[in-house]
């Protein structure tokens, strides 16, 4: 080991000392050696450390045993980058068994044959150590392309903006609320439940919920009063041609699940839980719960920003209007999410706002 160079840990959980000694004294040269006595040890120090790259596990330990750290390191996703040894004496075929269903990468017998033991963990070690590696690497590319292409979108979206009159605040500021929105909803609700990555996509997807609006003309879209029936009847085609729009967009441009979410949200924004929204007249769950959230965003923002047929409207107003009805009837459970929030919502709307 090089001069100052910093030791990574590997941890031992046995309840038996003899066995955590041994362990340590074979390893003590190239990595720093945790001992834990039970499992509730060692999962106390695994979520403290982040610098353990392996761990030697006995299964048969007082207060927690083996199973339970293995059970709840599957669950939390940590064994997939930190290799799990199995510390046993036991010959019990279907205990090993589980234990490698849930990650356990190998089994070290008691007594222990020294001779082979360093050399199978230090070589596990090292595949780990590479997997690792490659896969920062991956997840750093993937996060680049992914900054490209939420820029371009982000683009696309304000060029919309500008077009509807609107200064590209307004996308920004639906993304912020549709995110706080779905966050709160999904906490609240299981049925509802969204995983942070999606409700992140979601977030850039809603951006482009009016990009069929390119497709409406300007006497209409900048119209500087209320819209004469005929009029609406060609506004509300803005849903589907986005949607057409979409279609046409080249596959690399955009994420697949954002892209889906994308096309929904343009679709299905303008649709209330009654069914007397357009353009598909969806009724209550049948709309998808990220078109609910952005619709009751879209309103919000909207209501309380001026455009070139209305003034804005007071927060207070606003919300009233929105559990009145007055813009539309939406999920119960929407609503109930978006009063929760809606001082957050407001100090977002007011630090966005153009």
């Amino acid at each position: 080991m090089k001069v100052n160079e910093v030791k990574n840990s590997i941890l031992v959980v046995d309840d038996q000392e003899i066995n955590r000694v041994i362990l340590a004294e074979l390893f003590k040269e190239e990595y720093n050696v945790i001992q834990a006595q039970n499992g509730e040890e060692a999962l106390n120090i695994i979520n403290s450390d982040n610098d353990i790259i392996a761990v030697m596990l006995d299964l048969v330990m007082p207060v927690m045993d083996g199973m339970t750290v293995l059970i709840e390191l599957n669950r939390t996703g940590k064994i997939y980058h930190m290799p799990v040894f199995i510390i046993t004496a036991a010959d019990n075929m279907q205990l090993l068994s589980s234990a490698y269903s849930l990650g356990a990468v190998d089994v070290i017998s008691k007594p222990f044959r020294m001779c082979f033991i360093k050399s199978r963990i230090n070589n596990i070690i090292e595949l780990y150590r590479h997997r690792n590696e490659l896969e920062d690497v991956v997840n750093e590319s993937i996060a680049k392309i992914e900054r490209i292409n939420n820029k371009m979108v982000e683009v696309l979206a304000t060029l919309i903006e500008f077009r509807d009159c609107e200064s590209g605040e307004h996308v920004k500021r639906i993304r912020g609320i549709t995110i706080r929105l779905l966050e709160k909803i999904s906490a609240d609700n299981p049925e509802y439940y969204l995983e942070k990555r999606s409700i992140e996509k979601i977030g850039m997807a809603a951006i482009l919920h009016d990009v069929g609006k390119i497709a409406i003309p300007d006497n209409i879209l900048q119209k500087p009063g209320p819209l004469t029936p005929d009029e609406f009847e060609i506004m509300k085609i803005h849903t589907v041609k986005g949607c057409d729009i979409l279609s046409q967009m080249p596959e690399d441009i955009m994420d697949e699940e954002v892209y889906r979410y994308s096309y929904d949200i343009c679709r299905h924004h303008h649709e209330r839980w009654d069914g007397c929204g357009y353009p598909d007249k969806l009724i209550g769950d049948d709309i998808p719960i990220w078109s609910q959230a952005v619709a009751v965003a879209d309103v919000f923002d909207a209501l309380t920003s001026a455009r070139v047929y209305k003034s804005a409207f007071d927060y207070e107003t606003a919300i009233n209007m929105i559990n009145d009805g007055d813009c539309g009837l939406f999920n119960p459970k929407v609503l109930k999410a978006f009063n929760a929030i809606v001082d957050d919502i407001i100090k977002l709307r007011k630090g966005n706002k153009s």
